[in-house]
C-alpha cells in the first residue's frame, strides 16, 4: 500500500468521524425552534448518507438531466451503442425512468426503487462500472403533482452519483432547468454536454460563463449523438468530443474512483445541508444576541438594585462595627498618647458613668446612676442584636416582585422574535427564591466571617508603623509646642530679661481648649479613615451577596438555554468548517464538475 492510498484511507476515516459527529449533534434537543428544524434537516440528510455509504462499492449511477428535446435519450443510445430509449426533439418521450445496466450488474445493492424503472440489460463496455438512468424532463408543464414527470425526477435524483447534464443552443439558458439543477446538484458530480452538434452552434464558452458563478466546470462536451450512434453501430470508436465523453465514463469513473466520487458527493451534500442549516439559524441569531444583551442589562440593573438595598441594610450596623474596629486598633496599638485618646473616645460612656458614680452621695443617686448604666448596657445589647438581625435580613432579602415582572416583560418580547419559548422566564422568580434559600444559611456564616475579617484587616491597616507615627506626631506636636512655649518663657525669657512676666493662666487655659479641639480633629480624621474603609468593605460585601443571590442567573432556565444554543451554534460552525476542509482534500476524477458555492445550492 503506497503513501497515496494510506492518505486516502486517513481522509476517509476523517469523513466517517465527521458523520459520527453529525449524528451526535442531530440527536440533541433544544427549546430554540430553528435549531430543532436544523437538526431535523440533518437527520434527513443522515438517512440519505446511509444509503450512499451502503453502496460505496456498487456501480456509479449516472443520470441524464436536461430540458425537453435536448437529446438525452439519443445521447444514452449512443453511449451504450444500441437503441434503448425512444428519442424525440419536440416533446418529452421519457415518461417512465429507464435504468440501463450490464447483465452482470447487481442492482439490489444500489438501493434503488427498481419497481419504478424500466430495467434494460445491455452488454456494453461503458456499463462495466456504471449504470445509466434516463430520467424524465424537469421543464414539463405538469408541475410537481403526484405521478408527474417532475415528481418522479425529484424522487429518482437523490439516488444518483453523477448527473449528465445535456443542453442545446436553445435550452442552455432555461431558467426552470437551471433552478431544478440547483435543487438536485448537491451530492452529485456533474458532466456538462451540449448536444445537436450536427446543426447547432457551439455555445460552450457562453454556457461556461453562465455556470461559472455556481459550478466548477472543468470540461464541456459538444457532441453529435446520431453520428456517434452510427459509428458505434458500424464498429467504430466514436470520434471527437463524444469519444472523450465515452472515455471519461469508461476510464475515469472506473471502480477505483467509485469511493472517492461517492465520498465527494457525500461531503457536497453534507456541506450544502449544513450551509442551509446555518442560513436557517443565522436568520434568528441577531434576535438571540438581543436576548443575551437584554438579559445581561436586566441582570446588571437588578444586581445594582439589590446591592444598594443590601448595602443600606448592612450599613445600619456600621456604628457597632466602628466601635469593634476601634477596640481592636487600641489593642494592637498598645500604650501611647493617641491610643489612650482612642480608648477614652471608645469608652466615653463608661467614663461618664464612672464620673457619675464618683459624684453620687446617697443610695438613691447610686440607684439612679446604676439604672442609667443598665440602660446604656441594654442599648448596646439591642444594637448588637440589630446587627445580627441585619445579617439575617440581608441574607433573606429577595428581588422586588415588580422589578422582576418588569424584566420578564422586557425579555419576553425579545424571546418571541428569537423563536424561544416565553416559559423560559415564567419560572424565574420561584427559581430565584429556591436559589436564595440555598445560599442563605451559607451566607450568614460567610458574612459573619467576612465582618470579623474586615474588622481585623482594618485594624491591622490602621495600626501600622506609619499610622502610629503620623497620628502620634500630630498629637504630640501641639503638646510639644505648648511645653516649648512655656519652658522658653520660664527658663529663657524671664532669666535673661527681668522685665518679662510669666505666661498668664489664660495661656494655659487657651492651650487646653486648643488641645481638646486638636484631639477632636484627630479623632474625627482617624474615624473618618476607618469609616471610609468600612464603607468600601460593606459595598464589597453587598455586591458579593447580590452576586450570590443571582449566582445562577436572573432566569436560570433561559440562561442555560442560551448557553446550550451558543454551544450548538459553535458545533454547527465547526462541522461546516471540517466538512469544507475535507471537501477540499478529497480529489475526484478529472473532468467532473461540482457546485462551486454549496451555500448557494438548495438542498432537496
Amino acid at each position: 500500500m503506497n503513501d497515496s492510498e494510506i492518505a486516502q484511507l486517513e481522509l476517509f476515516a476523517q469523513v466517517d468521524e465527521l458523520l459520527r459527529r453529525l449524528c451526535a449533534w442531530s440527536s440533541g434537543e433544544s427549546s430554540w425552534q430553528p435549531m430543532n428544524e436544523s437538526r431535523a434537516i440533518v437527520r434527513r440528510l443522515l438517512g440519505r448518507l446511509d444509503t450512499l455509504r451502503v453502496r460505496l462499492e456498487a456501480p456509479l449511477v449516472v443520470a441524464t438531466f436536461g430540458g425537453t428535446g435536448t437529446g438525452k435519450s439519443s445521447l444514452v443510445n449512443a453511449l451504450v451503442g444500441r437503441e434503448c430509449t425512444a428519442s424525440g426533439r419536440q416533446r418529452p418521450t421519457t415518461t417512465r425512468p429507464i435504468l440501463i445496466a450490464h447483465p452482470e450488474a447487481e442492482l439490489d445493492i444500489l438501493d434503488l426503487p427498481l419497481s419504478d424503472f424500466d430495467v434494460q440489460r445491455v452488454e456494453a463496455t461503458v456499463l462495466r462500472d456504471i449504470v445509466i438512468l434516463d430520467c424524465p424532463d424537469p421543464d414539463t408543464s405538469e408541475g410537481e403533482a403526484p405521478g408527474s414527470n417532475l415528481e418522479t425526477l425529484r424522487r429518482m435524483l437523490p439516488h444518483c452519483d453523477v448527473l449528465l447534464y445535456a443542453s442545446t443552443q436553445q435550452k442552455y439558458r432555461s431558467a426552470r432547468v437551471i433552478d431544478e439543477l440547483d435543487v438536485t446538484a448537491a451530492g452529485c458530480r456533474l458532466i456538462f454536454v451540449q448536444t445537436h452538434a450536427d446543426h447547432d452552434s457551439d455555445i460552450r464558452q457562453d454556457w461556461r460563463q453562465l455556470l461559472a458563478d455556481r459550478y466548477d466546470v472543468p470540461d464541456l462536451f459538444f457532441v453529435d449523438s446520431v453520428r456517434a450512434f452510427n459509428e458505434q453501430q458500424s464498429g467504430q470508436y466514436p470520434s471527437g468530443d463524444f469519444g472523450r465523453l465515452l472515455d471519461l465514463l469508461t476510464t475515469r469513473l472506473a471502480a477505483v474512483d467509485r469511493v472517492r466520487i461517492r465520498r465527494a458527493n457525500l461531503l457536497d451534500l453534507t456541506m450544502a445541508t449544513l450551509g442551509r442549516c446555518r442560513e436557517l439559524v443565522s436568520e434568528f441569531e441577531p434576535a438571540i444576541v438581543r436576548v443575551e444583551e437584554t438579559l445581561k442589562e436586566q441582570r446588571a440593573r437588578l444586581t445594582l438594585e439589590m446591592s444598594q438595598t443590601l448595602r443600606t441594610q448592612l450599613e445600619s450596623s456600621r456604628h457597632l462595627w466602628e466601635q469593634r474596629i476601634l477596640g481592636s486598633v487600641t489593642s494592637l496599638w498598645g500604650v501611647s498618647p493617641f491610643s489612650s485618646l482612642l480608648r477614652l473616645y471608645n469608652g466615653l460612656g463608661t467614663v461618664i458613668a464612672s464620673a457619675s458614680l464618683l459624684r453620687a452621695r446617697t443610695s438613691a443617686q447610686l440607684v439612679l446612676v446604676g439604672a442609667m448604666q443598665g440602660g446604656r448596657w441594654l442599648a448596646a445589647r439591642r444594637k448588637a442584636t440589630e446587627a445580627e438581625d441585619s445579617f439575617e435580613q440581608a441574607a433573606a432579602l429577595s428581588l422586588d416582585d415588580a422589578l422582576l415582572r418588569e424584566s420578564q416583560l422586557i425579555i419576553r418580547g425579545h424571546l418571541h422574535d428569537a423563536q424561544l419559548s416565553s416559559s423560559l422566564v415564567e419560572s424565574g422568580q420561584s427559581e430565584l427564591w429556591r436559589e436564595a434559600a440555598r445560599v442563605e444559611a451559607g451566607f450568614l456564616d460567610a458574612a459573619r466571617r467576612r465582618i470579623d475579617d474586615v474588622i481585623e484587616r482594618l485594624a491591622q491597616r490602621n495600626s501600622g508603623l506609619f499610622s502610629r507615627l503620623w497620628y502620634e506626631s500630630l498629637l504630640l506636636a501641639l503638646v510639644g509646642y505648648v511645653l516649648f512655649r512655656a519652658g522658653r518663657n520660664f527658663f529663657w525669657d524671664t532669666w535673661h530679661n527681668s522685665d518679662t512676666a510669666f505666661l498668664p493662666i489664660d495661656f494655659y487655659f487657651s492651650a487646653g481648649v486648643f488641645f481638646v479641639l486638636w484631639c477632636v480633629i484627630l479623632l474625627m480624621a482617624f474615624c473618618r479613615r476607618l469609616r471610609r474603609g468600612l464603607n468600601t468593605e460593606i459595598a464589597k460585601l453587598a455586591d458579593e451577596l447580590a452576586g450570590q443571590k443571582l449566582g445562577s442567573g436572573l432566569f436560570p432556565a433561559l440562561e442555560q438555554q442560551l448557553d446550550a444554543t451558543r454551544n450548538d451554534l459553535r458545533q454547527l460552525d465547526q462541522l461546516f468548517e471540517t466538512c469544507d476542509t475535507l471537501r477540499g482534500d478529497i480529489v475526484t476524477a478529472n473532468g467532473l464538475g461540482s457546485p462551486r458555492d454549496l451555500n448557494a445550492v438548495s438542498v432537496g
